[in-house]
This record gives structure tokens, C-alpha cells and sequence, in this order.
């Protein structure tokens, strides 16, 4: 049987759009600290803060935007959002005090989160459903890319010139993505009528198919908040700042390596031959890089890293996606990035705090211990009883 196209015009300019978007959410996020530590005086709690408002405002916005996509339609909330997304970027050249900082955070966040959540189920209905993991899993590379390219382009940037030239950067790569937006062609899902009245209710809001799997994304988040809000200030800590901007490189190349082969393995032996072993990953790279004394280790722990968490976010997305269904894939979307941003933002804020108190490779380890917390919370939550299910469908097959 002949396998439905995957790259079309349409998977490759929603992927472009997210391209944008993250490179400027990852050139930020990599030298905004340093930003508010050199240039604004600030301290590691307000690093953290500055990180935790930003995916608050996404965690407040994405359940309206699910919602919004699932009803009003993808068009009209795409090009919104990046409408705010550019607007934002463009005035974070204007803003010099610590206050105006997380307003413009608040609103940039806004901005972000109805924008990924509007791209995520996008490609959702783009995507063949017999591809569903191989599909996700090269969307998601196109954000492991802005991961890599993003905190390399910020870190170099500030090390040879001005932030001032940072933020100009920012604001035409997110007027890329809203060109894109505008020209993009979005398959719209039916959108359902109304029953004459409305009522509030969790189940309005969030997939409740989709809450389990999003609960052990977001324990991984909060464990990978602490790379994400702190490898800067690590590494400097370190005495290996220029190794800093190659952390997120050796990361994409480990996801780059691997991807093509975790999606179709997904495809075929199902989500815990592929999220159990990547789990142990990455614990074991946060171990490592905890402690890291040199380049190599440093350098070693973001491929082990990049191997295990830069599986576990686009297998569990397309699972929360595959338990929903269709006509709620915004709402399961909006759920699993819910929980994601919120692990991100609870855990850039309370690591700040914890930071000023300990020393971050001590910060390292104790995370490296969340990841096996998440091991046990993914069993319970949903790989026993998928495992159940493969267990219920090989039986059948053998008796056939």
C-alpha cells in the first residue's frame, strides 16, 4: 500500500512558521539572562522570573486558543497570534528596566503560546494518520533546529556586538513567520455549530484524554527548564562560556541522528519502546552533566541529553494527539502544551530561587532525579495500560 505524502507545501510552510517562532523564543531564552544579569543588574531569581512570566502568559492563553482553533478556525488564530508575536519581538530593542522586561515577556508569551498551539494542530490534520509519530517527529526537528541555531546565533551575537542588533534579529525573524502566515494555505476542520447555549467547564478547555501523558510532559519540562532558563549561566560558572553556544548544536545533531528512525519506530512498536529508553537518557545525560568538569563532558552530556528528551516531546504530543479525537486535536494540542510551558515556567521560577542557594551542578543532579520521577509517573499514567493494550492486540493477532 502506497504511503500518503508527507511533504507537502503545506507541512513544510507550518514547519517554517514554527522555525521562526522558535528561533526567536530560543535566542532569547539563551541570552536574556545575561541580559538581565550584565546590562539590567538583575539577579538569578529575576532570570528565573523573566523566563517563568513568559510561559505563564503561554499557559493562561493556550486553553482559550484550543478552544478558539477548535471553533473560530486556524486561519484567523494563526495569523492573530503572530501578529502579536512580531509586534512584541519589535519593542524588545526599546525596553531597558527590569519591569518594562516582563511586561513585554507577558505579552510576548501571549503571542507564542496561541501561536504554537495553533501550528501544533495544524499539522495535526496535515499530517497522514499511518505517519502520525514519523510526522510529528520532523515537524518537532524543525524546532530542535531553531534550538540549536537560536542559542548559537544569540550567544555569538553577544559576544562579538550589541543586544541592540540581538533584538533586530528577533523582530525580522518573526516578521518571516508572519509573511509566511499569510500566504500559507490552512486546511480548515469542520467547525461545530452552536447548541444554543454555553457552559463553562474543565472539559471545555482541556482533552481529558490528553491529560495524562501531558502531566508526565510536564514533569520533563520542569527538569529540562533547568538547561533551558541556566546552561549560560553554567557554563560560565564553568569557566566554558564559549562552549555554551555549542551545547544546543551537539543537542540538535544527537535529535537530527536519531529522529529518522525514532518516528518509524514510534509508527510500528508503539510509544514505550521509544519513551522508556529515552527517559533513562535523559536522566543519565543530566547526571553527566551535572558533572561536567571539562568541554568533553560538557559537550557529551548535550548528545545523551539530546538523544532522550528530544524524543520524549514529539512521542508524547503524538500520543496525547492519537488518544483524542479529531475534531478536538486543538483542544488535545493546547492540553499537552498546557502542561509543558507550565512545567517551564514553574520550574525556570522555583530553580532561580533554589539557585541562589546551592550551586547548579547540585541543581543538576537533584533534576536528573525529577527525569526517573517522570520513568514511574508515564508507567502509572498510561505505559501500563498501553502496554495492556499491545499485549490484548498480539493475543488476537496469534489467534487469527
Amino acid at each position: 500500500m502506497k504511503k500518503q505524502p508527507l511533504w507537502t507545501k503545506d507541512f513544510l510552510g507550518i514547519s517554517f512558521i514554527s522555525l521562526f517562532l522558535f528561533l526567536v523564543f530560543y535566542i532569547l531564552l539563551t541570552t536574556l539572562p545575561i541580559y538581565v544579569l550584565d546590562e539590567l543588574h538583575g539577579n538569578e531569581t529575576q532570570v528565573g522570573l523573566i523566563v517563568a512570566v513568559f510561559l505563564i502568559a503561554a499557559v493562561l492563553c493556550r486553553p482559550f486558543t484550543g478552544k478558539w482553533i477548535d471553533t473560530i478556525g486556524r486561519k484567523k488564530i494563526l495569523l492573530s497570534s503572530v501578529i502579536i508575536f512580531s509586534f512584541a519581538s519589535f519593542l524588545y530593542a526599546w525596553t531597558d528596566s527590569i519591569p518594562l522586561l516582563l511586561g513585554l515577556r507577558f505579552l510576548h508569551g501571549i503571542g507564542f503560546g496561541m501561536a504554537t498551539t495553533a501550528t501544533g494542530a495544524i499539522i495535526a490534520d496535515i499530517v497522514p494518520n499511518e505517519r502520525k509519530g514519523e510526522g510529528l517527529g520532523y515537524y518537532a526537528l524543525f524546532m530542535n533546529l531553531a534550538m540549536v541555531i537560536g542559542p548559537f546565533a544569540g550567544l555569538t551575537i553577544i559576544q562579538i556586538t550589541s543586544f541592540k542588533l540581538l533584538f533586530i534579529l528577533c523582530t525580522v525573524l518573526a516578521f518571516f513567520a508572519l509573511l509566511l502566515s499569510l500566504i500559507v494555505r490552512i486546511p480548515e476542520a469542520s467547525i461545530p455549530e452552536e447548541t444554543g447555549h454555553s457552559t463553562f467547564s474543565i472539559g471545555s478547555f482541556f482533552e481529558k484524554n490528553a491529560i495524562s501523558v501531558s502531566i508526565v510532559g510536564g514533569i520533563l519540562a520542569l527538569a529540562y527548564s533547568g538547561i533551558l532558563s541556566f546552561i549560560s549561566v553554567y557554563a560560565k560558572e564553568l569557566g566554558l562560556f564559549k562552549a555554551a553556544s555549542f551545547f544546543f548544536v551537539v543537542y540538535a545533531v544527537a535529535i537530527v541522528i536519531s529522529r529518522p528512525f525514532t518516528g518509524r519506530w514510534f509508527d510500528l512498536y508503539g510509544e514505550n519502546k521509544i519513551v522508556y529508553p529515552s527517559i533513562i537518557l535523559f536522566a543519565i545525560g543530566m547526571i553527566m552533566l551535572s558533572q561536567a568538569n571539562s568541554t568533553f563532558l560538557f559537550l557529551f552530556s548535550a548528545a545523551i541529553i539530546g538523544l532522550g528528551y528530544g524524543s520524549l516531546s514529539p512521542s508524547l504530543q503524538t500520543v496525547a494527539i492519537n488518544n483524542s479525537a479529531p475534531s478536538k486535536r486543538g483542544l488535545a494540542t493546547s492540553t499537552f502544551f498546557t502542561f509543558f510551558d507550565s512545567g517551564i515556567g514553574i520550574g525556570s521560577y522555583a530553580l532561580g530561587v533554589i539557585a541562589v542557594y546551592t550551586n547548579l551542578s547540585t541543581l543538576y543532579l537533584v533534576l536528573a532525579g525529577v527525569v526517573l520521577l517522570a520513568f514511574l509517573a508515564y508507567y502509572l499514567l498510561h505505559g501500563k495500560k498501553s502496554n495492556n493494550q499491545n499485549m490484548l492486540h498480539t493475543e488476537a493477532d496469534i489467534s487469527l
